[in-house]
């Protein structure tokens, strides 16, 4: 079964809360006739939904139904990471994203940044609905944490960092969202214990974007150029792992049993939830991180 296929087979097990959520962005899309057009293109071509997949599986395992609040919740989310993408394209100078043209390179810089802005007003309107003050304050952090990353990240190019500036970089730029998702999830149903969602969403957002570095090297995924990392002087757990740029497959060993650890402990987080499609859309996709699929 190729990739697609066994994600979209995950996926269809909470296929009526996603469309909910696309739904919700693609109505609250006004600007132009000429950028929301792009835009919508922008955010459905090649677009995963792993951030408010992740959070209706884990909300269903644990016997939640998802209320408006939630769908306004991960809709605001998934904004986020949208538009925290097209500052990154301006930010990498990328011609293409999912496989399409950037939205910088399609207009200019200066709209891409005013669009990603458009994007990050219309998920703060989002959580505004919700009237969670506790949900609208991770949010705000896991936002700054991101800025933190990538602000970090520029300043450190061409220079291979320590294992735990790698991992604390990892965390800020990719981590917390997932973790974040997740969370927010559990405190708008109300859960007093929070603790186990946390880790869980934390240990899959590192393994995701861990796998994400090794794929870099490989040239697993047809979307992304390969070791466009090392060429931007972004150096990853393969480059640290190796010492060196010239011969980073010998990192790819040390780099596969960081990644099968945070797999592992999220794992194990999801022990105590009785068996359903849901508890096992996760680990399904857990299986396709380690498989280095996605």
């Amino acid at each position: 079964m190729s990739f697609s296929e066994k994600y979209n087979q995950i996926l269809d097990v909470v296929k009526n809360d996603i469309v909910e959520i696309e739904d919700r962005i693609f109505n609250s899309i006004k600007l132009s006739t000429e950028i929301d057009e792009l835009l919508k293109v922008f955010l459905s071509t090649n677009a995963k939904r792993i951030r408010p997949l992740l959070a209706f599986l884990y909300l269903r395992a644990n016997n939640i139904e998802p209320t408006e609040r939630h769908y306004d919740f991960l809709t605001a989310i998934e904004i986020i990471h949208n538009a925290s993408l097209i500052h990154d394209d301006v930010v990498d100078e990328s011609d293409t994203r999912r496989g399409v043209k950037s939205i910088n390179s399609r207009f200019n810089n200066k709209v891409a940044i005013l669009v990603g802005d458009y994007l990050l007003s219309k998920s703060l309107s989002f959580l505004n609905r919700i009237n969670s003050p506790e949900t609208i304050a991770i949010c705000t952090k896991t936002l700054a944490g991101m800025c933190e990353g990538e602000v970090e990240q520029y300043f450190e190019k061409f220079q291979i960092p320590t294992l735990d500036i790698y991992l604390k970089k990892t965390e800020k730029k990719t981590a917390k969202l997932f973790e974040t998702a997740v969370e927010g999830a559990m405190i708008l149903s109300e859960v007093n214990e929070l603790n186990l969602a946390k880790e869980f969403g934390y240990n899959f957002g590192m393994a995701f974007q861990i796998r994400d570095d090794i794929m870099n090297f490989r040239n697993r995924d047809e979307l992304k150029p390969s070791q466009s990392d090392v060429k931007n002087g972004i150096y990853t757990a393969p480059v640290i792992f190796s010492g060196q740029i010239e011969n980073v497959e010998a990192g790819f060993a040390k780099s596969q049993t960081l990644l099968s650890n945070y797999i592992d402990t999220a794992k194990k987080l999801l022990i105590g939830l009785q068996e359903s499609s849901y508890k096992t859309g996760m680990l399904e996709l857990l299986e396709i991180l380690n498989d280095g699929k996605i």
